[in-house]
């Protein structure tokens, strides 16, 4: 068992594959392993129907990896420690419990006490609050001339209700200081120029041209080949495989090519019936909806992804600019979007509200709301039924949807799918789906994960009816992502080399795995440290490696088995550590969250490093830096949102 170090780290296990004492680096006899060559099963067993020889890979971009659950707590590690004898504990002093920014954040002489009137002091607890260094408080005061005092009476629906916002004694004359003002409206629809000509739209299944990733290349129609579902019943979040067909994929200026380790761009759409929830709030008519308009913007790169910063003019349709242009559930509110609402609020207790949210005095109530539970602009819409903000407005302060991106998994050189007599040719990924409450009880997914789920479920649902998948046409908006990312940019084809990822995350290296069964290197040996939950549930591609798994792969479970996590893996395995650290041609590859999983891998690094080098916690800090600069040790995050804060994109 790992046992606390008096300096503060933890030790690694004295084992069979774990010599924490030993620091000569050599290569573990112990540890199952496989030297990858070119073998007669190079060909893995298939993901989908019909899809042959592919490998995965992963991106840091990538929202889909589901965080590991923290490790193992100290107190808990003491607590055996004390019941055992092994370490004599020395009780330190206790200290005073800080105070929390947000306790304070209902008295604003408490937050000013702290902050001073320095404004570059606002800064200082940006990250825990609401980003946007607003924490300065103004006390709440009654309007002076005003003799009336009428409270607030806050509006009587669930949606309101679900926001939990705190008014403290806001009323109807509550003189309100610093409110926003009234954000510009930067887009404007004009009748449609030339009704002459047809206006075509294809809103259901692919953007419209202008919504370009990278001008000139458009997005692509990826036609979906198949999926299936990885998890198992049960599963606390589903996995589900992806096959599309890139047969036609436009080629691109050089030699760029979808690679082992890169993963691509999805464009997906907002859902079809938030879309029409929104047009229902907001009270656009029927048979407007799809009636072609010109939009004409002042500046920015909206309606683009990332087009230049310039005045448009161009043709579509309103519901098309709320499909594939605005994300309506992203990310928090802003207050440019509540002041909005509150300039078209005709209740008085509404503007009042909202109002009051873009002020001085309702910073602790703005911050809540943008810390709080998630919320999208529907939901706001439902809370404040009164506001009916104009369509054009509205999208001015709106964020603009983003591509997501999502890892390979497989290798795009060589996965073919015979179609007749022709050849396609099909990549893969593998997608995580995340959900959060909603304010009416049920899930609230992801844009990009949600939308390629039902996809998959219409897949699915054909595939058991006897339907031909292929028939049904369903297509995925997409274009060539991430191919130099760290992981595409390190892969190596020979090398000694360590695939530590949790969750979805192991997928770039199922990827790794099966590009070095094409080489002809005797030498390429493989360790994979996958984690997961519990392997009767979560465990994904299991018997699809190409290879006699148990040979090179162990699996942790944190909630199943012996529940433990990678980072203990780590630990168990410091003679490898050691061993590929200081390899010439050694790497090790670590692939999840960065909270829990990704600092919790890094630091039983460190660990192994404190103990098999004879270090220090900076020397090995050092030590570890050094790899990384020279490419022996890649970490990357597939999400910068994955443990889920609320002012983050959630996929």
């Amino acid at each position: 068992m790992a046992h606390l170090h008096p300096e503060g780290h933890i030790c690694c296990p004295e084992t069979a594959t774990s010599h924490p004492h030993d620091p000569i680096p050599s290569e573990p006899k112990e540890i199952p392993q496989v030297a990858l060559a070119a073998i007669d099963n190079r060909q893995s067993s298939q993901s989908s129907a019909n899809s042959i020889n592919y490998t995965s890979s992963s991106d840091p971009e990538s929202p889909l990896t589901p965080a590991t659950e923290p490790e193992l707590q100290f107190d808990h590690f003491l607590e055996e420690l004390k019941d055992e004898g092994t370490v004599q504990i020395t009780p330190t002093p206790r200290r005073e419990r800080r105070t929390s920014p947000k306790a304070v954040s209902s008295d604003p002489a408490e937050v000013r006490k702290i902050l001073g009137e320095s404004e570059s002091n606002a800064r200082l607890i940006d990250k825990a609050c609401c980003g946007e260094g607003c924490c300065k408080l103004e006390a709440l005061e009654l309007d002076p001339e005003s003799r009336n005092h009428l409270p607030v009476i806050v509006p009587d629906n669930d949606a309101f209700q679900s926001l939990r916002l705190k008014l403290g004694a806001l009323s109807l004359d509550s003189r309100l200081t610093k409110t926003l003002d009234l954000p510009s409206q930067t887009v404007s629809f004009i009748p449609y120029s030339d009704p002459a000509v047809p206006y075509g739209s294809s809103v259901q299944k692919h953007p419209p041209r202008f919504v370009t990733p990278h001008p000139p290349y458009e997005v692509f129609s990826a036609k979906l080949h198949h999926a299936r579902e990885l998890t198992k019943p049960g599963a606390e979040k589903k996995t589900y495989h992806f096959d599309l067909d890139i047969t036609d994929y436009p080629k691109e200026s050089g030699t760029v090519d979808f690679v082992v380790g890169g993963a691509i761009g999805v464009c997906a759409p907002n859902d079809e019936s938030v879309v029409d929830e929104l047009f229902d709030r907001l009270g656009v008519l029927r048979h407007v909806r799809d009636k072609p308009i010109t939009l004409k913007t002042t500046g920015g790169r909206w309606p683009t992804i990332w087009g230049d910063d310039m005045s448009r003019q161009l043709t579509t349709t309103r519901r098309e600019l709320l499909t594939w242009c605005s994300d309506l559930q992203s990310y928090p509110p802003t207050k440019p979007l509540l002041r909005v609402l509150a300039e078209y609020a005709d209740a008085p207790n509404e503007k009042k509200i909202l109002l009051y949210l873009s002020s001085a005095q309702g910073q602790a109530a703005f911050c809540d709301l943008r810390t709080g539970p998630h919320l999208t602009i529907t939901q706001l819409l439902h809370a404040f039924p009164s506001s009916k903000p104009p369509l054009p407005h509205l999208i001015s302060v709106l964020s603009t949807l983003m591509p997501r991106f999502y890892s390979l998994s497989q290798d795009p050189l060589v996965s073919y799918q015979r179609d007749g007599t022709q050849c396609r040719r099909i990549i893969e990924m593998a997608v995580t789906v995340h959900e959060t409450p909603n304010w009416r009880g049920g899930p609230r997914k992801g844009v990009g994960s949600g939308f390629l789920e039902r996809q998959a479920r219409r897949i699915m649902t054909a595939t058991e009816q006897g339907i031909d998948p292929v028939s049904l046409d369903l297509r995925v908006p997409m274009f060539r992502g991430l191919m130099a990312n760290p992981l595409a940019r390190q892969f190596c084809m020979d090398g000694p080399m360590m695939l530590i990822g949790s969750g979805v995350g192991i997928a770039p290296f199922r990827g790794f795995v099966h590009r070095r069964l094409m080489s002809e290197n005797i030498t390429n040996k493989v360790w994979v440290v996958q984690g997961i939950r519990d392997s009767l549930l979560d465990e994904i591609y299991s018997g699809d490696w190409g290879v006699n798994e148990d040979k090179i792969k162990t699996i942790v479970q944190s909630r199943g088995g012996n529940h433990e996590y990678v980072q203990d893996a780590v630990r168990h395995q410091a003679d490898l550590v050691w061993f590929l650290l200081n390899a010439l041609d050694g790497r090790i590859f670590v692939c999840g969250s960065q909270k829990g999983m990704g600092e919790g891998v890094e630091q039983a690094i460190v660990d192994v490093v404190i103990d098999k080098g004879n270090l220090n916690g900076d020397e090995a800090m050092a030590f570890l830096e050094g790899k990384k600069k020279e490419g022996q040790y890649i970490a990357v995050s597939l999400a910068t949102t994955r443990t889920i804060r609320r002012g983050d994109v959630v996929d």
